[in-house]
């Protein structure tokens, strides 16, 4: 079976069958992406990369408009994502490295996804990504930086339990300034809040017993931001004294 049968095949289409490797089905609110091997690690593949807009040659790639309105569906109008994987060829580069990347084969099956952007990358991965920020990293094995490589994390690892813990407890309303998302956003905002350590997990070095109560607070990323510019982190209390000689607590 060619690509474009199997991608008809599940009620898809696309602007130019050469060069395309992201798919509409319009009927069914599903997109379609081809996961290039080069680009996957595991379960998690980057399928979109805002430096993929021109080629090594400088070129505008004809087909990026497209993928990134399909990353648009996705995140806006509330469609489904589905790959399927891709073997890379570059059997058409010169020396130089220059020329289109080329499929080699690929494999008829469709495997559901959620998507994740990190920077002006969108990666496809079966897991669950909670909503926390970037430097809120929930587990300690792996985590993306770049097109395919992996960083090891250190081990003290913000617990997801913990987290939910510390929300539940004190709401998800910053207890510096008294922000709250869904007051703002509504549902959109519902439930997301960072999650401060009071000791920072880099001055522990070493694992220990987390009371989620005691050593946890819920602040907004802006609070937050700034009581990590200090060296050493303000207090609460600190951050708060600030606020009330501006004025504006």
């Amino acid at each position: 079976m060619s690509r474009k049968k199997f991608i008809e095949s599940q009620g898809a289409t696309c602007r130019n069958w050469r060069r395309s490797w992201s798919f509409i089905n319009e009927k069914e609110k599903l997109i379609i992406f081809g996961a290039w091997d080069k680009n996957t690690k595991g379960n998690t593949a980057l399928i979109l990369d805002e430096a993929w807009e021109r080629n090594s040659a400088g070129r505008k790639n004809p087909a990026y408009p497209e993928a990134r309105e399909h990353i648009r569906f996705v995140e806006e109008e509330g469609y489904s994502l589905k790959t399927f994987p891709i073997i890379y060829s570059d059997e058409q580069k010169d020396e130089n490295g220059f020329g289109p990347s080329t499929i080699k084969k690929f494999e008829p099956k469709l495997t559901q996804k959620i998507l994740k952007r990190v920077r002006g990358k969108w990666y496809a991965s079966d897991r669950v990504f909670p909503p926390t920020l970037p430097e809120e990293i929930e587990h300690p094995e792996t985590y993306i930086e770049g097109v395919s490589q992996t960083v090891s994390v250190n081990a003290y690892e913000r617990n997801a339990k913990a987290r939910a813990a510390c929300i539940k407890h004190y709401g998800a309303m910053c207890v510096v300034c008294g922000f709250n998302f869904q007051t703002v956003y509504g549902e959109i905002g519902a439930g997301f809040i960072h999650v401060h350590h009071l000791v920072p997990l880099a001055e522990i070095k070493r694992q220990y017993e987390l009371n989620p109560i005691r050593d946890l607070r819920p602040v907004c990323p802006n609070c937050h931001a700034i009581i990590h510019r200090a060296q050493p982190a303000l207090t609460i209390d600190q951050l708060q004294g600030h606020i009330r000689r501006t004025g504006n607590a």
